[in-house]
This record gives structure tokens, C-alpha cells and sequence, in this order.
């Protein structure tokens, strides 16, 4: 591809480069640069892209797209924005795939991952076609499946999967859309056939600084796609309403205003059954999900399949045969007369649904196993301490992620809000140990938590990612006991 044509859609404040050059590739990581490449220098948390860019020439980078003049001699296309110049020169580099593609794109702070699991469901059963899944579990199309390195791709590696996709027989793709990859332009330029709104709690104010910024930042999904698709039991939807730039529809399962709206709610230990009321129907759904946030889920993946024509009768019959997903409150088999289930809540809205939908589920006592990241919002370290020890008859407190932090100071943060008797919680700052701990004290009847970890499979201690998969941790506990 010449330069010229892969350069066409930007927006350039000078271009010392020849438009005739043959371009072999696209890259933003000077480690990742071969020769012939289009390096684009954008800015990171941690560091910065110009820095890199003798390091991109070196590597054989024939052209540098950046947002300040390279202080080598090498040609260059100067822009304003190169996360946005990152984005549409990906685009264009990999033929546009998002083109071939109705894509649905779900956003919010919990509920994300199920949600698109049961819209993905209900498209591959009731139209046949093949769907791709992009998330915070796995990238998933055919017989693919593998890890996501974060919720929303790097706007080249979206791009790049995007054509893996289409190339695959992809018709449909169905995405969680995080906050950062909107106010990153990770998913500039892309057209979302339904834009979806699960819900806003506090989460990333490390990165927004404020829930205004973050409600903001939400709301750009809703500039970018056909139809939106709004929980109005959130607080926050009439502001997404008023400042969508598409026609919105709304579910809830509290107010039969809506246009989708859940009445006669009955939960139990393996499934949730409700009625959907919309205009001129109603239907009986069965999801064999257990808990209470399953049915804002759920009413999520119909609102959003009826905005794709798709007929209600055949997406309840596509709900009743869907299963869980991995670490979202997910039961592990133990064989023991007491129950665990793994969930990632890992902010205090989270936790909060979490342990009240297991209350309802517990016969015996409810025990909590969390812990909260390092090097993200600390704030909301000592609610979810409050939430955890007021709402669980016993309390582990433990490590999470605790990335660059001391784990014993943040254990000392949420310990701020616990108010609880000593006797309702103590503190195992190795998760390993918390969670023999937790299965050696388990009683009769008993329903333990592990919250926070989730689908993830390893621990992230300084800046090293190691292994470790809980349910292999209690599978190895209980194979020595």
C-alpha cells in the first residue's frame, strides 16, 4: 500500500513524507517495528512514543506519524492526535473489516462480560451466522479462543482481530467497550449497529478522576453507534439519554415504563425465571445463571437482540439454553457439604450484588474472600472493607493485584472502612493461604466467595504476571485434606 492512500483519512498538519512510498506495515510499539513500517508515536501512562522513535528507525521504520517533529532526520506526517491517526491508519491498513461487520458494543462498569456471553448466544441460535466476541475473558470466533491482554484492544490489535474475524466468516461481533478505550480512541471510527449501557459504579477514578468524567466518558459510546440501548434503573440514564446522538431504547426491571421491563422475578440456586414485558407480550424466561444482576443482563441481551430484528419468541428460547461464564459467579465442584463460588467483583458495586444475590442462595453462613488491586483507584478500597464485613457473616481480607503497592498497605486502606467486630473478619494477606484457610473453617451449608479474581488465571506482584488459577488452588487444597 502506497503512503498516500494508507494516509488518506487522517488529519495532517504537515506531511514531510513522499506519498509514493511502498509501506509494509503499521506499528506503535518500536519493539514490534519491521522494516518498511508506518511507526505512530503515541503517548502512554507510562512512558511516551516519541521517545521511541530512533528506537522504530532503527527497526526499519520508513515513516513516523507523531504529534511533535522527531528530533532525527527521518521522513514524517505530523498530526494532532496519533491515537486517533493510530486508529484510522489500522483501519485502513487492514481494509476496513468494521465495515463488514455489525458490531454490538456493550459498556459499563459491571455486567459487561455476561452480557455480550447472552447476546452472542442469542445471535449464533436464532440467526446461524458465526460470531466473534471481544472482551475481558477472551477473544473468541470458530474454534478460536485466546486470552485478552485488556478489555478493549490496542485500536491496531482491535483492527487486526477485526479482519481475523472477517476472514474467519465472521458476520457479527459482539464487544465489551471500556471506558479507556473510548477516551483513548481505541474504538475511533467504528460504527456500532447497538450500543449498550449496563450500569455506572465507582471503578478507574485512578484514570477519570471524577464519576462526572467517567459518566462522560461512557457516554461516548452513544455517539458512535445506530441504536442505543440504556438500563433505565441507573441512575445515570437520563443523562446518557439526553446526550445520545441515536435513537435510545431502555429495559428495567423496576419500572414498566420501559420499553423492555422484567415483573414476577423469582430466584433460585441454579437458574432465574421472569416475566418480559413489551409491547403487546409477554414471556416467560428461564437463565441458568443464578443471581439477582443475571435478569439486568439478561434484559440487556433482549433489548438489545429485539433492536436487531430479532424475534423475542426465539431469543427466550435461545436464554433458557445458555450457561454461565467463567468466573462470574461461577461454582466450583468441590465435593464438600459447603458451596464455593468465584465471581470477579472487584468494585464495591460488584461486591455488593454479589453478596446480597448470595444471601439469598445461603443456607448456612456467607463467607467473603476479597482483596482490591494496587495502583488503581484507592478510594474504594475501604468501601467495599464496609460492604464485604457488613453484608457477610465472616470476612477474609486478602490480596488482589497488587501490582506495584505493598499489599499490607492496601489491606490497611480497606481495614479504614470495616466497622464490624473483630470476630466477623481477619486479615490472610497471602491469597493462597486465605483461601486454604477459608475451605479448612468452611461449615456445613456454608457459601464461600471468592471475589475479585474472577476468570483471571494468574496474580500481578511488582510488575510480574505469575501463575495462579484459584480453582486449581482449591483443587490442589482439598486433594491434601
Amino acid at each position: 500500500m502506497k503512503l498516500g492512500e494508507l494516509t488518506a483519512g487522517l488529519s495532517i498538519l504537515q506531511y514531510r513524507a513522499d506519498p509514493d512510498l511502498d509501506v509494509k506495515g503499521v506499528s506503535y510499539d518500536s519493539r514490534q517495528t519491521q522494516t518498511g513500517d508506518v511507526f505512530v508515536a503515541i503517548r502512554g501512562f507510562e512512558t511516551d512514543g516519541h521517545r521511541y522513535i530512533p528506537q522504530a528507525v532503527k527497526a526499519g521504520a520508513s515513516c513516523v506519524v507523531c504529534e511533535e517533529k522527531p528530533e532525527i532526520d527521518v521522513p514524517y506526517i505530523l498530526v494532532d492526535n496519533a491515537r486517533r491517526a493510530l486508529a484510522i491508519l489500522s483501519a485502513a491498513w487492514f481494509r476496513h473489516p468494521a465495515k463488514e461487520l455489525k458490531i454490538i458494543g456493550v459498556t459499563g462498569t459491571n455486567g459487561k462480560t455476561t452480557t455480550t456471553h447472552l447476546i452472542k448466544s442469542i445471535i449464533e441460535e436464532c440467526t446461524g451466522g458465526m460470531v466473534g466476541l471481544i472482551g475481558t475473558n477472551a477473544n473468541v470466533f470458530g474454534d478460536v479462543e485466546e486470552e485478552a491482554a485488556r478489555t478493549s484492544p490496542e485500536s491496531y490489535d482491535l483492527q487486526k482481530l477485526l479482519r481475523r474475524m472477517v476472514d474467519a466468516g465472521c458476520k457479527w461481533v459482539v464487544m465489551e467497550v471500556s471506558s479507556h478505550a473510548l477516551v483513548l480512541d481505541r474504538v475511533y471510527g467504528i460504527q456500532y449497529e447497538v450500543g449498550v449501557f449496563t450500569n455506572l459504579t465507582q471503578d478507574h477514578l485512578d484514570f477519570h478522576g471524577t464519576m462526572e468524567e467517567y459518566l462522560r466518558a461512557k457516554s461516548l459510546l452513544f455517539s458512535q453507534c445506530d441504536k442505543g440501548v440504556i438500563n433505565l434503573d441507573d441512575p445515570h440514564a437520563q443523562y446518557l439519554m439526553e446526550n445520545a446522538k441515536c435513537p435510545v431504547v431502555t429495559f428495567s426491571e423496576n419500572d414498566v415504563n420501559a420499553d423492555i421491563a422484567a415483573k414476577r422475578i423469582k430466584l433460585s440456586a441454579d437458574r432465574v425465571e421472569f416475566c418480559v414485558l413489551t409491547i403487546g407480550l409477554l414471556l416467560d424466561v428461564e437463565v441458568r445463571i443464578p443471581s439477582r444482576f443475571t435478569v439486568q443482563n439478561a434484559l440487556a441481551a433482549i433489548t438489545t437482540a429485539v433492536q436487531l430484528g430479532i424475534d423475542l419468541q426465539c431469543i427466550v428460547g435461545a436464554l433458557k439454553n445458555c450457561r454461565g461464564v467463567k468466573g462470574r459467579m461461577e461454582v466450583v465442584p468441590t465435593g464438600r457439604e459447603y458451596t464455593v463460588i468465584i465471581d470477579y467483583a472487584h468494585t464495591p458495586d460488584a461486591l455488593e450484588k454479589v453478596l446480597i444475590s448470595c444471601r439469598e442462595l445461603t443456607k448456612g453462613r456467607l463467607v467473603c474472600l476479597f482483596g482490591c488491586g494496587g495502583d488503581r483507584d484507592p478510594t474504594k478500597r475501604p468501601i467495599m472493607g464496609e460492604i464485604a464485613t457488613r453484608l457477610a457473616d465472616f470476612s477474609i481480607i486478602t490480596s488482589d493485584n497488587p501490582r506495584t503497592e505493598e499489599p499490607g498497605r492496601i489491606i490497611e486502606d480497606i481495614l479504614k472502612g470495616v466497622t464490624a467486630p473483630k470476630s466477623c473478619y481477619t486479615v490472610i494477606e497471602n491469597r493462597r493461604e486465605a483461601i486454604a484457610y477459608a475451605l479448612d473453617t468452611a461449615q456445613k451449608d456454608d457459601l464461600i466467595v471468592l471475589a475479585g479474581k474472577g476468570h483471571e488465571t494468574y496474580q500481578i506482584i511488582g510488575r510480574e504476571k505469575r501463575h495462579f488459577d484459584e480453582r486449581e488452588v482449591i483443587f490442589e487444597h482439598l486433594s491434601r485434606s
